[in-house]
């Protein structure tokens, strides 16, 4: 980053994904970095990206990067499977010098972790699909039986805010199941709405099978960017306000993503163009 692109460290870091899947990750974020400013940009109006063209999620997530570019934002968070899978080679070639962390499924821990050598990943169709989720079980999962299951429905049930009940878990067991069945130990949330639905996913696959959720290792990657670009925040009080820009509608997605958040941050929502 040059000087003259080079953002004041108390600039917001900012984060995006198709809808408030990606709160998943900010709150990991404000977790790891409470002084950090944040600034969240959810397509709500375009997601699930899961089930798009790969042109259409590429362009989306170029303009939602290209919107907290504007914001003044120091480093860019993009916590959509999805988008890292399609497109982030493309939004770092667009961006070049800014701090761009992706979140990706956690393949590698869950292949050191299962015991008996089958690992299911939980994501959208695009993910599944994606060369980048090809790319990481070819290179961590050697040796290990990798089950995929995309979920549709999971994705709306979270924009809805509809994260527990009988049809709900319903849903959720149409697509754990069947990996439990076929020997999975370790189960891998590759898509950031889906740890909203994680009590109900642990509850269906039963003891013995563990869940692994990505966005902690995506706030320590995120830190460990800004230490060495000397970006982090002053020290000083929490953060206490999040700005969310939709191109939903702002007073419905910042209720539901009030709700997700729930005290950690107050949610002051905008109309994203």
């Amino acid at each position: 980053m040059t000087s003259v692109q080079r953002p004041p460290a108390a600039a917001p870091v900012g984060v995006f994904d198709s809808g408030v899947g990606g709160l998943t990750v900010l709150r990991a974020v404000h977790a790891l970095l409470p002084a950090e400013a944040l600034h969240y940009v959810a397509d709500s109006t375009h997601a699930p990206y899961g089930d798009k063209p790969v042109e259409y999620v590429q362009a989306r997530a170029a303009h939602g990067l290209r919107r907290l570019r504007e914001a003044g934002c120091k480093a860019a968070v993009v916590a959509c499977n999805t988008v890292t899978g399609l497109s982030i080679e493309a939004l770092r070639a667009q961006h070049p010098g800014w701090p761009i962390v992706a979140i990706e499924p956690a393949v590698k821990p869950a292949a050191q972790r299962t015991r008996r050598g089958t690992i299911g990943v939980l994501a959208t169709r695009n993910t599944v699909a994606s060369p980048g989720l090809a790319r990481l079980i070819a290179a961590h999962a050697a040796g290990v039986r990798v089950l995929t299951r995309a979920c549709s429905g999971w994705v709306e049930r979270v924009e809805r805010g509809e994260l527990d009940g009988p049809a709900t878990e319903a849903a959720v067991a149409q697509h754990v199941h069947p990996l439990v069945q076929a020997g999975a130990d370790v189960l891998v949330l590759g898509c950031t709405h889906y740890p909203f639905l994680r009590p109900v996913i642990e509850r269906v696959a039963g003891a013995g099978v563990e869940v692994l959720d990505p966005a902690p290792a995506v706030a320590r990657e995120l830190r460990r960017r800004l230490q060495a670009l000397d970006l982090l925040a002053p020290e000083g009080p929490p953060a206490t306000v999040l700005t969310l820009q939709t191109s939903g509608d702002p007073a419905a997605v910042g209720a539901v993503a009030q709700r997700l958040l729930g005290d950690a941050l107050r949610v002051h929502a905008q109309p994203l163009d």
